[in-house]
């Protein structure tokens, strides 16, 4: 009796969905996976996860787990020193393969997998890993006293993870990858940079998205902010002014670009002055302060050490009052910018968590974060000559009003590209995208949405015009370099929703200019040349 039980669940597993015919051979396959040897790392479990059902410790929305094909399901611990302890998985459709492979970046200070991301690859067919960079914990601490995890999280786990994918997948399918991709944005878009610039072999198609490469800088930039705001309740700017500040900057230069729509097409050529904000009647929420309009001056700033020398490029005008934008990230009790830069300067740097902000000083310890961080966790280098020898190909994107790194960091790398391997090359292998109205890698009041971010659901991908993913893939695999892409806004930025607007992303340096008809319509814009 028994043995015939067991014989009536065996095939009756084999009808589930995932499990027919193919996917069983999928899951011995997947299974014996478990005994692969891998150089200082050890596979934990091989598991076949049935399509469109749920996956034990993830959280996906529902329309992303329905649509999520059968795939074997790999965890690895990877210790490659001794104070190591780096978890990656590795998700292998376990039918319609595509013959690519896609790395995950992560954000902030990692510690988590980007499930999200990993199930929307699955699901178009790619092959696909992702890991915690070192630490599944939130927050900074990890760094405390811990030298060895901070190069885990600055370059080591990433690099580690396209090296055992690759031996997954090949050990999987039989044979390697036709090609490979990594895509990040944030501190995913400084590992995308890290893995060209240190190991260009790793990829061949990458797309960086609002990289924060800058790590030193940028942190001590808006340690720099911070310490302003919070120097004394005259200097503070509330979010209760935002409002304020971001009506007087569209009034001053929402015309500029031929078009009142509440976007800055292009901030860099808005002269709004915080003094004329200066409160001429008793403070109020309509007004700036004498030291409040000196810290938005500040925020607005480049900021530079003591012998004038550039540290950082200061925020742009336009959308400090947006949803998600500077009262999350600049402003605000929990404030993005403050956490990170407490975070970083306490653990990272000094090595106090007791240290605070007011002791903070830009010149002495943005010596100091370079001279004990630099080396592990900036991605500057601009010589990407090994890289573009293997033919790779970048693409970097950025959004115009992004309140957590400024978008003129990515423009300098650009320029740094170009002042280094000459504009021929960089023409030929590099792509840059700058998203008028655009936040911290999506969102805000522009067209935002190009492919380049999941929204929590499965995203909206086919097309080479309309998302970046497949204008990349289509440029590693075909040689179509990507021209200007067509971005949407849904409304309630939700994808489910119907359009409201879409604008054209013009090939830096070129940007959207409006001709005629429907200011929501991107067939009135064209691209025209504009300042490097």
């Amino acid at each position: 009796m028994r043995k015939m039980l067991l014989l009536f669940l065996c095939c009756a597993a084999a009808g589930l969905p995932g499990f027919g015919q193919e996917a069983g051979s999928a899951q011995a396959r997947c299974e014996r996976l478990a005994s692969l040897t891998l150089d200082g790392a050890k596979i934990t479990s091989a598991t076949l996860v049935a399509a469109a059902s749920p996956i034990q410790g993830v959280t996906l929305s529902p329309a992303l787990e329905r649509a999520t094909k059968a795939f074997c399901r790999v965890r690895i611990t990877d210790r490659p020193s001794a104070d190591s302890e780096i978890m990656t998985e590795v998700w292998l459709p376990a039918a319609g393969w595509n013959g690519r492979y896609r790395g995950q970046g992560n954000g902030g200070f990692a510690g988590n997998i980007n499930y999200a991301a990993m199930a929307a690859d699955v699901v178009r067919g790619s092959a696909t890993s992702g890991t915690d960079t070192g630490h599944g914990t939130e927050g900074a601490g990890f760094a405390l006293g811990h030298p060895e995890k901070v190069k885990d999280f600055g370059w080591r786990a990433v690099h580690d993870m396209a090296v055992q994918s690759k031996m997954v997948i090949a050990a999987f399918y039989g044979k390697a990858a036709e090609h490979s991709y990594f895509t990040g944005c944030s501190d995913g878009g400084r590992e995308a940079l890290m893995e060209a610039q240190r190991f260009p072999a790793d990829y061949d198609g990458i797309l960086a998205g609002a990289p924060a490469y800058n790590w030193t800088g940028l942190l001590s930039a808006g340690t720099t902010i911070e310490k302003t705001l919070h120097t004394s309740a005259s200097s503070y700017i509330p979010p209760s002014k935002l409002p304020a500040i971001g009506a007087a900057v569209r009034a001053a230069c929402d015309a500029n670009d031929g078009v009142r729509d509440g976007i800055l097409n292009d901030p860099r050529d808005c002269r709004f002055d915080p003094a004329s904000m200066a409160c001429k009647a008793g403070d109020s929420d309509t007004c700036l302060l004498p030291d409040q309009v000196a810290t938005l001056q500040t925020i607005y700033a480049t900021k530079k050490d003591a012998a004038g020398a550039k540290i950082f490029p200061g925020y742009l005008p336009g959308a400090e009052d947006a949803d998600g934008s500077w009262g999350g990230w600049v402003t605000g009790e929990r404030a993005a910018m403050l956490y990170f830069g407490m975070g970083y300067f306490s653990n990272f740097v000094h090595g106090d968590k007791d240290w605070k902000l007011q002791s903070f000083d830009l010149d002495r310890d943005y010596k100091l974060a370079n001279a004990t961080t630099a080396q592990a966790l900036n991605s500057t280098d601009t010589n990407l000559r090994p890289f573009a020898a293997r033919k790779g190909r970048l693409i970097l994107y950025h959004g115009w009003n992004d309140p957590g790194i400024t978008a003129l960091s990515t423009v300098d790398y650009y320029n740094g590209l170009v002042t280094k391997m000459g504009h021929k090359a960089v023409e030929s292998g590099v792509r840059l995208y700058m998203a008028p109205g655009m936040l911290h890698c999506d969102g805000g009041p522009g067209a935002n949405n190009f492919g380049q971010s999941f929204h929590g659901g499965a995203p909206i991908r086919g097309d080479s015009r309309h998302d970046v993913v497949t204008a990349l893939e289509e440029w590693v695999e075909s040689g179509r370099a990507p021209g200007s892409l067509t971005a949407t806004k849904f409304v309630d930025d939700d994808p489910a929703k119907t359009v409201s607007m879409t604008r054209p992303l013009c090939v830096y340096p070129q940007r959207a200019k409006y001709v005629k008809g429907d200011t929501n319509d991107a067939n009135s814009f064209v691209c025209e040349a504009a300042k490097p």
